[in-house]
């Protein structure tokens, strides 16, 4: 099974032992997610697991997964950077391997039967392995409700990190590299305002630092390589870009947002380093992409993001798409110049090897003949034809 050590998946694994009797076999990904892990091997062996696999995925998460994304410029509905969702394949790739590898009959995950999880982590494992058992307790069970959990966990001595204050429940909360989301709790009310103690990676804008600070990016083939001028991992570039934007509170979203099981949900994100990175790659593109390119990708982004977003990831279509947007990226190189300044992110400059800026030609001084402007009019009249055209038909009537 999936399991995280949080809520719902330490009532799951106590639910499968007494529901169907079974060994089960655990599998936690680290993919950045940080001190959530400290807990999770003793919570496993707490009630019986042995096999326990823990699997550092930080790298192989941001190289393969995060990265390739951040090429498409991917948002969901114009603002979500889709923190959750592009987690789930490489889970679920992991999650297929470690069950065949340790002879498992049967996967099983915690996501709920109202969410998009669900459908992320089953079209992900059928996709791998189109003969697998799926478990999916929330499906199953009559504990429908985070309340009722809270109690089958304390009748069985499962425990819980945070409640609210007052008893309540806890807020629903995923994290990994690229960001944290909070569902559930006052959120469900799209009126209400989220207190400050919501948000625990990003600083309060209005008590981020007085002074703005300039940050540099190199990008290889559309990729961040370097920050400030030092070459680092993939991870380790998000990570200091994360550092960067948390500090200067950037980075947090409060959205309504089209599940694809079909109703609206309200979460709240915090997606600092993304949020950086999309801007920088977003400005080297603008170097050295050509216009036609550059307009096919601003296409094509709200179908891929919709792939990622509604679990499509292995997916032909999706690996198509995604064969079309590395091609682009081949001329994507150079350096991208951002300010940060009170949760706010402005590019300040760009240069590239292989950018398309020509100031000979752009240039408002003397061009010495780079371009000659009055094969303008004629680009003009030929672009006018058809509405000159459709002009001199309503004319007539």
């Amino acid at each position: 099974m999936a399991y995280s050590g949080g809520l719902d998946t330490s009532v799951i694994l106590k639910w499968l032992q007494d529901t169907y009797g079974c060994e089960v076999v655990t599998f936690t990904a680290d993919i950045g997610q940080g001190e959530e892990l400290d807990s999770v091997r003793p919570k496993a062996r707490q009630f019986g697991v042995r096999e326990i696999f823990i699997a550092d995925l930080r790298e192989e998460f941001v190289r393969d997964f995060v990265f390739p994304m951040f090429r498409a410029n991917a948002l969901y509905e114009g603002e979500y950077l889709l923190g959750t969702s592009i987690a789930r394949p490489l889970i679920a790739r992991r999650l297929v391997e470690i069950a065949r590898k340790t002879g498992c009959d049967a996967i099983a995950h915690g996501a709920t039967g109202k969410g998009n999880d669900q459908v992320r982590f089953e079209l992900g494992a059928y996709a791998l392995w189109p003969e697998v058992k799926i478990v999916a307790p929330w499906r199953e069970w009559d504990l429908n409700s985070r309340e009722k959990l809270l109690a089958y966990a304390e009748r069985h001595g499962i425990p819980v990190a945070a409640k609210k204050k007052g008893g309540g429940s806890p807020y629903s909360m995923d994290a990994n590299a690229l960001h944290i989301s909070y569902e559930g709790g006052g959120l469900e009310d799209p009126w209400w305002t989220p207190p400050d103690d919501l948000w625990r990676w990003t600083r309060n804008p209005e008590e981020a630092p007085d002074r703005p600070e300039s940050v540099v990016l190199t990008f290889a083939k559309g990729d961040p390589v370097a920050v400030n001028g030092k070459p680092l991992s993939p991870y380790g570039v998000l990570a200091r870009l994360n550092a960067l934007g948390a500090k200067h509170g950037i980075g947090r979203l409060d959205l309504v947002e089209n599940r694809y099981v079909g109703m609206k949900s309200r979460g709240c994100y915090e997606t600092p380093g993304g949020t950086l990175l999309l801007k920088a790659h977003r400005a080297i593109e603008s170097l050295c992409l050509d216009r036609e390119v550059a307009h096919l990708k601003d296409e094509l982004m709200p179908r891929y993001a919709s792939l990622i977003y509604n679990g499509y990831w292995w997916s032909p279509e999706r690996r198509a798409l995604q064969a079309i947007i590395d091609a682009s990226q081949e001329k994507v190189n150079g350096e991208v110049r951002l300010r940060l300044y009170k949760g706010n992110v402005y590019n300040t400059g760009r240069r590239s090897p292989d950018s398309l800026f020509d100031a000979a030609v752009a240039t408002f001084e003397d061009d010495r003949g780079a371009y000659n402007q009055k094969d303008a009019e004629g680009f003009i009249r030929l672009n006018a034809l058809r509405l000159r055209t459709g002009a001199r038909r309503r004319n007539r009537k």
